[in-house]
């Protein structure tokens, strides 16, 4: 018996290896390497240190973070991404999880509208931004053409144009990109909840509304969780929309951490203050995930 379990101790060591290695070389390693980035002032052109390095290499210490907390920029990018996600929370899933409930059934017209409403997620986040920059052209935007139909001649509809409304123009894209992901997430878990169920709240006289609001949902709990975790995560990572739709501008409006960090830091060939910008954001996800997995733990 114990070396049947030693047996089975280095076969699983062995499928975890490569794994390790992987994780290692592509996550660990990296953030390493930035977090002694961004203790220098440094363009990312030569070595950091000897007399090989840079003229306008310098050791810094931390007055690249202090430099970060000090810039109104990052905290204005910071504070859109808090919004992502207090919007995504407020309106995002909500949308997602109505329409789940909506065409969870199995039917022929149900499933041509989850794949109707799952392909905007496949499509890539810069085409869909590209996409959608052309659909808000206020020349030929077929928005402008909708609009121009209600609004008095004269009125501007260069929406990703205006910081008052650029960031809620991208927004409706991202929630437009995103919702489906999480809408088949919500039938997935659907899927799992007996009909036995449903029959017995039926025969005991509960409503529609009842049903899902005092069964289904606390029954869809778990995914619910897990979509809050993947959406959270995700605003906190916007980048590639926010992009190609004018790369957080006009004046910032629409900036990100992530837009930031490129912005700031490599466009501009600061490597350290890009580093020191990466360390901010994955300090914040992983205090985000510590504190996620604490509330888990104690609802379970």
């Amino acid at each position: 018996m114990i070396n049947k379990k030693k047996q089975n101790f280095w076969i699983a060591m062995a499928f975890l290896i490569i794994p390790l290695i992987i994780f290692t070389f592509f996550v660990v390693l990296p953030v390493f390497k930035a977090a002694v980035y961004s203790l220098f002032r440094w363009n990312g052109m030569g070595p950091l240190t000897g007399p090989n390095a840079g003229r306008k290499t310098q050791f810094v210490g931390l007055e690249n973070f202090k430099e970060i907390l000090t810039d109104p920029i990052f905290w204005k990018s910071f504070g859109h991404n808090v919004k992502i996600i207090v919007l995504s929370l407020l309106i995002e899933l909500p949308i997602a999880l109505v329409l789940a409930l909506i065409i969870s059934t199995k039917s022929k017209t149900n499933i041509a509208l989850r794949t109707v409403f799952f392909i905007p997620y496949v499509v890539s986040e810069v085409i869909a931004g590209v996409v959608w920059t052309f659909i808000y052209s206020p020349q030929y935007g077929i928005s402008t053409t909708i609009l121009a139909s209600l609004f008095p001649p004269g009125t501007d509809f260069a929406f990703l144009g205006r910081p008052e409304t650029v960031f809620n123009a991208i927004f409706i894209v991202v929630i437009w990109k995103y919702f489906g992901l999480y809408m088949i997430l919500y039938i997935a878990g659907l899927q799992g909840i007996s009909d036995d169920i449903r029959e017995a709240a039926a025969i005991d006289g509960a409503s529609p509304l009842q049903l899902n609001l005092f069964i289904i949902i606390p029954l869809l709990l778990p995914t619910i969780v897990v979509t809050l975790f993947f959406c959270i995560v995700g605003s906190l990572q916007t980048f590639d929309i926010i992009w190609a739709m004018g790369k957080g501008d006009p004046v910032n409006s629409a900036e990100t951490m992530v837009t930031y960090l490129y912005k700031f830091g490599f466009r501009r060939s600061q490597m350290g203050y890009g580093s020191a910008i990466a360390i901010v954001i994955f300090v914040i996800c992983v205090t985000f995930n510590a504190v996620y997995q604490r509330l888990i733990k104690q609802d379970n």
